[in-house]
């Protein structure tokens, strides 16, 4: 009996080699090897790596500029994870019903997110050019003042934030598109003949069976957020004063700027940690959301 058990445990090890092997390669080591890095001071050039111990962590939470960032971090998050559900949902609603043109409204609703990041914020850096960009050009011909989109501190992080709804609307209404279209029709004929309204059918038929899909788009609009850094580099380079400085963004200044490696790692270790806490959180959330509705 043991044998047996043992024989079928080795085939199922053996089964899973293919996908482990470029898993510890790709994934495990390197994750091992950033925790390692975390506890040293090393320059990146240097052959010799010093322990330092916890020194790393401490200097990160004694640094008032890893709370702003923090911060920054948290206000990307909201702000953009939201935004992009609601965008997403409201796109999906107009287009879920048959009318003329609705495939070429969605492909081009979609396009910006097949668009490299890069080459989006470039253009949205000259659309936020204060002298004669178009955003500029609007507010002027509807009587108002100038913004200075990318250099004013309290218009920067908002200026990012469009430009990273923009792109990512198109592909939240996808999988919305996908979700209303699976709504049973018998569910919404029978709320009808209850005497619902149309929104009365939208919130307690189509939200409560869509919400898997909301729990989906929550948890991966989450971490990608966490991860932004394309537009960031292009449009503000985390300025100005930081108030575009994201977790990420602190740790490739870390890393490549200061060439500090063992502080860029254990910020790493710390938006692994959040990545890995808010997609727990998210989940616990999400099954209760989805069990009770």
């Amino acid at each position: 009996m043991r044998r047996t058990r043992l024989a079928s445990e080795g085939k199922a090890l053996l089964f899973t080699l293919p996908a482990m092997i470029p898993l510890s390669l790709f994934w495990f080591y390197p994750l091992g090897y950033v925790i390692y890095l975390s506890f040293m001071e090393w320059d990146f050039m240097s052959p010799v790596k010093t322990s330092v111990g916890l020194d790393n962590y401490r200097y990160l939470f004694d640094n008032p500029e890893f709370y702003q960032t923090l911060r920054v971090t948290l206000l990307f998050c909201v702000g953009s994870v939201l935004p992009v559900m609601v965008a997403g949902l409201g796109l999906a609603l107009l287009l879920s019903r048959k009318r003329k043109g609705g495939a070429i409204y969605r492909t081009l609703i979609f396009s910006p997110w097949v668009t490299p990041t890069v080459a989006v914020s470039i253009v949205w850096s000259w659309i936020y050019e204060p002298d004669v960009g178009l955003a500029n050009n609007v507010l002027h011909a509807l009587g108002l003042s100038g913004i200075r989109w990318l250099e004013d501190p309290n218009w920067a992080l908002i200026s990012v934030l469009i430009v990273t709804v923009w792109k990512s609307a198109g592909w939240s209404m996808i999988f919305y598109l996908v979700a209303i279209g699976n709504v049973p029709p018998d569910y919404l004929e029978a709320a009808e003949l209850d005497g619902a309204n149309g929104w009365d059918k939208f919130r307690h038929v189509t939200l409560p069976l869509i919400s898997p899909t909301t729990f989906f788009l929550f948890v991966v609009l989450t971490i990608s957020s966490l991860q932004a850094y394309d537009q960031i580099n292009v449009l503000t380079q985390g300025g100005p004063a930081g108030s575009t400085r994201t977790m990420l963004y602190f740790y490739y200044l870390s890393a490549f700027d200061a060439f500090q490696i063992g502080e860029a790692s254990a910020v790493a270790i710390l938006l692994i940690v959040g990545c890995v806490a808010l997609s727990l959180l998210s989940f616990v959330i999400g099954r209760r959301t989805i069990h009770y509705s």
